[in-house]
């Protein structure tokens, strides 16, 4: 009987351990890689820190994005871009001077328009500009354009060129009943203006980004968003731009982070798997997302897909390693925060000016200290050439108001490119440690489950 008592104790002290080991491995699992809860949440509210605590638990226990750091191969591109609107400035003088203001700010490339329905206005193949005719007579389309990329030379600010906004005679349906931005009738009528830009920009644009968030917002027009089509019209152009000028580098065109599946609108998860099984993984070189943040900063750890948030595009990351793309790296064509007046809609979610400018930053800074596979961050967007705007939220992304004026988002990009930086990137392993988390949770659960079922059998 001693015997049997004396194993019994060794037993429980076996079984003690036990249990304190996997409540150190919870606690392991659980625990997340932040100095603060702003850290964690990316919000500055106390009471909405202590709530994202409940929603960082959600993220540790489910199964992370297969990232694999270890295999991204960049291209040669500057992190620091923003978006412009350079075509829309009249005068040469305010294109010139934003241009050396962005660079003042760091900035060492601009996602600027080549606005198909502005180049290429009247029919197929007319590069005449005749709105005008009666005050200016006729206005070679391309003018605006060639001094566009003249400036961004002068201040050694390289070019991304957004090509989209079909013309009106591209479609036989009216733009009332299609919308503006649909598609053309035929691809490579689209096909042949990319030809057109990459040929005659030759050496001096490298980078091209063919459509802009084709799986929503209506700019795949008023139809139903159709991710086979937009794969059909991308390798399309992709093989004509290369066969133009092997050098340039072409990205497939931003998604727009949505949950919604309504026909006109598609989840970008569901829209690029389907892009992947139409065989759009060779006909890009560069993935696009967008980096908006909405309610929390860019320090924002929580990670669901069903959530907007900064650090939304780990979900694209996934999709690419799983389809044999870990190789090309990810762009961010849009990023910011939306600074828009109380009493207004918020779609874009709201922050405080003071926000804004350290969200940017800080935006920046997690890029090249965490996701090595993000290549370019533009910012969304530097100014706008008028404020007639101004009764809609998205205007209040800017950077600078239209007559220079500049916003404190501004001021903080200038003061960041003006300091000495030196950000240490995470070392892999930590990839592979937010992976493990989940299957150390199980297991740690397990054992305590197991334990309390024990303990209440005993007590029978």
């Amino acid at each position: 009987m001693k015997w049997l008592m004396k194993w019994s104790m060794k037993w429980l002290i076996k079984w003690n351990w036990l249990i304190i080991a996997a409540l150190f491995l919870l606690l392991l699992s659980l625990w997340p890689r932040a100095g603060s809860l702003y850290d964690l949440t990316g919000r500055d509210e106390r009471t909405v820190q202590i709530a994202g605590i409940v929603h960082w638990l959600n993220t540790a226990i489910r199964p992370s994005p297969h990232l694999s750091p270890q295999t991204v191969q960049h291209h040669d591109q500057p992190l620091y871009a923003i978006n412009t609107f350079l075509q829309q400035e009249v005068e040469v003088e305010k294109r010139d001077q934003s241009l050396a203001l962005i660079r003042a700010a760091g900035f060492e490339m601009i996602r600027q328009e080549f606005t198909w329905e502005d180049i290429e206005i009247h029919a197929k193949g007319d590069f005449e500009d005749r709105r005008n005719i009666e005050a200016i007579g006729v206005v070679d389309a391309w003018a605006k354009y060639d001094n566009i990329v003249d400036l961004a030379e002068q201040h050694e600010i390289q070019i991304l060129a957004r090509l989209s906004n079909p013309p009106s005679w591209s479609r036989a349906l009216p733009d009332e009943e299609i919308g503006s931005y649909a598609p053309p009738d035929e691809f490579n009528d689209f096909a042949d203006f990319a030809v057109a830009v990459a040929e005659r920009y030759q050496g001096r644009i490298t980078y091209f980004q063919v459509w802009n968030e084709p799986n929503g917002n209506e700019e795949w027009g008023l139809r139903d968003v159709d991710p086979e089509a937009y794969t059909e019209m991308l390798c399309l152009t992709y093989g004509r731009i290369k066969a133009a000028n092997p050098e340039a580098v072409v990205l497939a065109a931003a998604l727009t982070p949505t949950m919604a599946m309504d026909g006109r609108n598609m989840n970008e998860l569901i829209y690029l798997q389907r892009m992947y099984d139409a065989g759009a993984a060779d006909c890009f070189d560069v993935m696009s997302v967008q980096g908006y943040g909405l309610w929390s900063g860019a320090q924002d750890r929580r990670l669901r897909p069903t959530v907007i948030n900064y650090p939304r595009h780990l979900y694209i990351r996934d999709i690419m390693v799983r389809q044999g793309d870990g190789h090309k790296p990810i762009w961010i064509s849009e990023m910011g925060w939306n600074v828009v007046p109380e009493g207004m809609p918020d779609p874009f979610g709201r922050v405080t000016e003071e926000q804004q400018a350290r969200y940017a930053v800080e935006a920046y800074e997690r890029a090249q200290r965490e996701w090595p596979w993000l290549g370019s961050i533009a910012y969304w967007f530097f100014k706008r050439p008028a404020d007639w705007e101004r009764d809609q939220p998205w205007y209040y992304f800017r950077m600078m108001e239209p007559d220079f004026t500049p916003l404190p988002v501004y001021e903080a990009m200038l003061a960041h490119a003006n300091e000495a930086q030196v950000i240490d990137p995470l070392p892999v392993w930590t990839y592979w440690w937010d992976r493990l988390r989940p299957l150390l949770f199980l297991l740690s659960s397990t054992i305590l489950f197991g334990s309390l079922l024990h303990g209440l059998a005993k007590q029978e």
